[in-house]
Formats: structure tokens, C-alpha cells, sequence
């Protein structure tokens, strides 16, 4: 990347119009730009006030969204094809996944987790969180089983050591996973005294890397913030 380029994301904003808001969208292109070591500025955003800036460079969007050189970026999809492109190997990380299946590995968490939270039918609620831990379940097996460069370097291996979904490294699904499981823990423990069980040794593990690794800390709203942001959207069971 040229010296001159310019690189500005810009995230929401906590209920203090400061700090970082809950936004798995913006933790995950966040934690991409810190993995992807470029430099770049960070703008919260208050939504509260109706920015100028996003009436002036995005219309009509919800953070996050990048500047690249003056270019807008809005859709976190595109946004994080972009930036993989532009910003690639020798100067800057790859971080896509060489296996598919690290691509989909937890998709369907955050799905049944919004369906569990925001119930308030008593009789639903041990069928919608046996859902939500049956998709826990399917991960855990994705993070326990060996990759193939696993099993390659030790013949014979049955559980997974590595750290992430593709590896020992950070790749694009993570940074869109970790903020999501990490949002599922902090509520679920809290409105619901329920959290991801520890004998799901795989994900365990998983987060607990996650908790160590700098790109995931930094990026990451407190815990009140997030309880706040679903304080009003939890239904308590009556």
C-alpha cells in the first residue's frame, strides 16, 4: 500500500457517543484491520445525534463503514472482500481460510441464539436453547476435529490443537464469529444465567484464545455496553 493511501473506519459508538458501541459488523472489520497490522483511523459514531458525517458520506447506512482514499465502503460484506484484496500478502496477511468448511463452521449460532433470547414463552424455552446448543455442539465438533495440515504433520492425531477455526491464525471467519459468540456468552450468562457449557472443550478453547489475543481484546465492547444494547430486547420468562 502507497504511503499516501488513507484508510478510516468508522464503528458505532457506545451509549457514551465515545467508545466502541456493540456491533458485531464493526468488531469484525476492526479485528480485520488490527490482523491485517495497517495503519488507519477509527470514528465512533453516535447514532443518537445523526451525524453530519454520515449524512455527508454514507446516506441512509449504519456504521461500520470504510473510507478507502476517499472511497465509501458500506456493506460489511464487500468491505471485508475489499480490504482482502487490496491489503494482500507480502506486505499484509492473508486471512482467507484454506478449508471451506472454516467459512460456515458456527453460522447458524447467532441465528438460534436471537430466537432463544428474545422468547418469552415459557414452554419454548428448554426446545429454542436445546437448538442453540445443538448448533454450539456442530462447532465444538469442527473446532475438535484435525485439519487435514494436522493430520499430515502427526498421522494418527484425534482432537484439534489449533487455536482457530482454519488454524493457529486469525482468519476471516473468525473476526466475524468470535464477536457473535462472545455477545452469545455475555447475555446469556446474564439474562439467562445460561453459558456456553465448558465440556464443548472446542469452543471453550476457542474463545479462551480468542480472550489472549490483542486483535480480539482491543476491539472489543465492554460488557455492559452489549448488556445494555440487549437490555431491551431480552424477553423475561414471565
Amino acid at each position: 500500500m502507497a504511503h499516501a493511501d488513507k484508510i478510516e473506519l468508522f464503528v458505532k459508538a457506545s451509549d457514551d457517543g465515545e467508545s466502541v458501541g456493540n456491533c458485531p459488523f464493526s468488531h469484525r472489520i476492526f479485528m480485520i484491520l488490527m490482523q491485517k497490522g495497517v495503519p488507519f483511523t477509527l470514528t465512533t459514531v453516535d447514532m443518537k445525534r445523526a451525524p453530519e458525517v454520515l449524512k455527508d458520506l454514507a446516506p441512509g447506512s449504519q456504521p461500520p463503514f470504510l473510507l478507502y482514499n476517499g472511497e465509501v465502503k458500506t456493506d460489511t460484506n464487500k468491505i471485508e472482500e475489499f480490504l482482502e484484496e487490496k491489503l494482500r500478502p507480502p506486505s499484509y496477511p492473508n486471512m482467507t481460510p484454506r478449508y471451506k468448511g472454516s467459512s460456515t463452521a458456527g453460522n447458524d449460532v447467532f441465528q438460534k441464539f436471537s430466537a432463544y433470547i428474545k422468547n418469552y414463552d415459557p414452554k419454548k424455552e428448554d426446545g429454542l436453547q436445546k437448538s442453540m446448543l445443538k448448533a454450539l455442539l456442530t462447532l465444538d465438533r469442527y473446532l475438535r476435529d484435525p485439519l487435514e495440515h494436522e493430520v499430515a504433520a502427526k498421522p494418527g492425531i484425534k482432537v484439534s490443537g489449533r487455536k482457530f477455526l482454519d488454524g493457529d491464525v486469525l482468519t476471516l471467519p473468525d473476526c466475524s464469529l468470535l464477536p457473535k459468540l462472545h455477545i452469545v456468552n455475555t447475555v446469556c450468562k446474564h439474562f439467562r444465567r445460561f453459558e456456553i457449557p465448558k465440556d464443548l472443550e472446542g469452543v471453550t478453547r476457542y474463545m479462551k484464545n480468542a480472550e489472549e489475543l490483542k486483535e480480539f481484546k482491543y476491539t472489543c465492547p465492554n460488557k455492559e455496553e452489549i448488556l445494555l444494547t440487549y437490555r431491551s430486547v431480552v424477553k423475561h420468562m414471565p
